[in-house]
């Protein structure tokens, strides 16, 4: 079997900066799964205001998500990557994307599903985001890719970001109205939450933006462009954020059909940099599912 490369390098060192951020992300997932319970007990003693709870949960989620985002930005910013590091993102990221949005859509929707429905639907997403956390892993340690910077699949964290903030945008509409059941809108959540537990398999492929850092310098529209979409994210953060994860699971689809110059454009990716091992692009259309 073949030695990682890595490996001969003290795979079990572990940098503070990176580690924090990753900590921070399993710790912010298992306050998300703590807020779930307590919102349960609230429920079924009656109290009006178990929902707040939910909210809550969802919000720890999506911050979880930055914690994610920052990690990575971190340790390619100073050189340090480690396999140790990897590993331990996963393991956060299987509590805070998989474990916590599963529970949560099941705590407010599923369980009311007939015939054990809800049961196999949040176990079939959390299979799936594991599943792809390990595939991750086998890629990044043996090297099968192919030096491409994209992500084969869709993102758990994405795909947690995106279920949370659609459903704390759903419980939100419903808080205002008073109104604390979501109708007919719980089986949206239960045909989305099985349908990124497919894409997070697919071959369609996503930009890691690994191209984009610290030093990474835009033209002054693109600049005035990335500031107002952080603006929007302020004024606006009761939905922004479910518009920037759908933008991001759409940009998939309609990727293949955009020309080299314009996603090296979006992704801010350049040619002659040293690209790095992502997941493995087998050259296989995005449409071969």
């Amino acid at each position: 079997m073949k030695t990682p490369p890595q490996a001969q390098n003290n795979p079990a060192k572990i940098f503070l900066l990176p580690n924090l951020m990753t900590a921070g992300n399993l710790i912010f997932g298992f306050l998300a799964v703590l807020k779930i319970f307590e919102g349960s007990i609230e429920r079924e003693k009656g109290h009006a205001d178990w929902m707040h709870f939910y909210v809550i949960s969802l919000q720890c989620i999506l911050v979880a998500c930055v914690f994610d985002l920052l990690d990575g930005r971190l340790a390619r910013l100073g050189g340090k990557e480690s396999p140790f590091g990897r590993e331990f993102d996963s393991l956060a990221d299987i509590v805070s994307f998989g474990v916590a949005p599963a529970l949560l859509v099941f705590k407010i929707v599923l369980y009311d599903l007939p015939h054990q429905f809800g049961w196999l639907v949040a176990v079939f997403y959390l299979l799936c985001g594991a599943l792809r956390l390990a595939r991750f892993n086998v890629v990044a340690t043996y090297n099968l890719g192919t030096g491409t910077r994209n992500f084969t699949g869709f993102p758990i964290p994405a795909a947690a970001g995106l279920i949370s903030s659609i459903t704390l945008l759903m419980l939100s509409q419903y808080q205002q109205e008073q109104d604390l059941t979501l109708g007919y809108a719980k089986y949206g959540l239960v045909a989305l939450m099985l349908f990124l537990s497919f894409m997070m398999f697919s071959k369609f492929e996503y930009p890691s933006f690994k191209g984009v850092n610290w030093r990474t310098q835009f033209s002054f529209p693109k600049f005035l462009l990335v500031v107002f979409i952080l603006g929007l994210n302020i004024i606006y953060r009761q939905w922004m954020p479910a518009v920037m994860f759908v933008s991001y699971l759409l940009y998939g689809f309609l990727r293949p059909f955009l020309s080299r110059a314009w996603r090296r454009e979006i992704e801010e990716d350049e040619e002659d940099e040293e690209e790095e091992t992502t997941e493995p692009s087998d050259g296989s259309s995005p449409h071969d599912l």
